[in-house]
């Protein structure tokens, strides 16, 4: 269906269906909008203010807001609220006769939280191996052309925190190409994009620089728990996998989170209260950090899992809880490693496993026998994938409508 779209401009860069209003009244300092389908929106005079676009708050160039919270004084005020032809708000201002047009379209989806940060994003949604089945595939052949390969890709690690392309190019930088389709990559002190040549040979050599370059086994873990902030998105791209052994697992650590809650609360409320100092080792670095094994950090609703255990170096707790901690974290490894928690499967030359670094653990069987096994990763904030699939989402969504 088409819907008229108005000329106001909106404080954002997005265009906006019509959604006239029907009535606008002023009560104290708010604004109460409704709609005819009895959808309400509360507006304080300020925030008016802060959005009215070319009046001294959103800059028409950047869309972004140039009132100074000092700016705003008690003068200003609202002297009438009234909708115009097209159901826009228009209000004007008791301290300066300016008046300010408000698109309808914007404010209903103000009204209809459509500009909080989940909107426009998947659900995610926890799962196990026996409630997944397999892990979501994409095929990558067209990722470099098709805004619709990126946001399927997108979308399952929203949702599921991970997803395999398949049939991706194997030469070495790809994934530099691909994450130019996302966003940013974010550089650690393993670089930019950094590989992962696993041999039998290496293990305890010195000469590598991460257990992951070993032929040892690495159980379900996250990335860099040293940082305050972890990565948030891993991708690792399979260019040669002809080793024997050496499966890939993926565990869902906000599944196991949950199902500690319910069936463990005692170690559950360990995990996530009590602190480790996670702590990186080598020449010319010194990342530290201390944080829960089950970290919930502000405003995500999902844990930021840090259980790498190489990198776990001490105890950042009274010493009665010490023992009861380690009993809790024996109990959190021995579930990732469950089969009704861990997937497992091989990667082939060409796939490339995307995945949550902070809810999703991964790990590696230890090798068997000889055979090169080549992996290329990148890191791409949580941040940056969000954005990105918020932004096609959207557009997909209103080309969906017509617009």
């Amino acid at each position: 269906m088409n819907n008229p779209v108005s000329d106001v401009a909106a404080p954002d860069f997005y265009q906006y269906p019509s959604k006239p209003l029907s009535s606008a009244a002023c009560e104290g300092e708010f604004v109460h909008l409704l709609w005819p389908d009895g959808a309400k929106l509360a507006c304080h005079r300020f925030w008016l203010r802060e959005n009215a676009v070319g009046d001294g708050g959103i800059d028409l160039a950047t869309r972004e807001c140039t009132l100074d919270p000092a700016d705003l004084t008690d003068d200003i005020a609202v002297s009438s609220a009234v909708i115009d032809d097209m159901g826009n708000l228009v209000i004007a201002w008791a301290h300066d006769g300016q008046r300010s047009i408000f698109h309808g379209g914007w404010l209903r989806h103000v009204a209809d939280n459509e500009h909080r940060p989940s909107s426009w994003t998947p659900q995610a949604v926890l799962w196990t191996p026996e409630s997944m089945g397999d892990i979501p595939r994409v095929d990558a052949t067209l990722a470099l052309e098709s805004d619709d390969v990126v946001l399927s890709l997108l979308n399952h690690l929203l949702c599921s925190g991970a997803c395999v392309l398949e049939q991706a190019p194997t030469h070495e930088g790809y994934l530099l190409e691909l994450a130019a389709r996302i966003g940013p990559v974010r550089d650690s002190n393993f670089g930019m994009l950094w590989d992962v040549k696993a041999d039998v040979e290496l293990a305890g050599d010195s000469k590598t620089n991460s257990t992951a370059n070993t032929g040892l086994r690495l159980g379900p873990h996250s990335d860099l728990p040293t940082r305050e902030i972890p990565p948030g998105f891993q991708f690792l791209h399979c260019l040669i996998n002809e080793a024997d052994g050496g499966e890939s697992t993926l565990t869902d650590g906000a599944a196991l989170a949950e199902a500690l809650e319910r069936d463990f609360p005692e170690e559950f409320e360990l995990l996530t209260t009590r602190h480790w100092i996670f702590f990186n080792r080598g020449p010319g670095i010194d990342h530290r950090w201390s944080a829960p094994i089950i970290d919930y950090l502000p405003g995500s609703d999902l844990p930021t899992i840090r259980a790498f255990y190489p990198v776990r170096a001490f105890p950042a707790m009274s010493l009665e809880d010490v023992s009861r901690c380690y009993d809790a974290l024996r109990l959190f490894h021995r579930m990732a490693n469950q089969p009704e928690f861990e997937l497992k499967f091989r990667l082939r030359a060409g796939d490339i496993m995307c995945f949550d670094n902070r809810r999703v653990l991964h790990g590696r069987d230890a090798f068997t026998g000889a055979g090169k096994r080549h992996l290329q990763g990148v890191y791409i904030d949580r941040d940056e994938i969000m954005s990105r699939c918020r932004a096609l989402n959207r557009r997909a969504g209103l080309h969906a409508d017509g617009i």
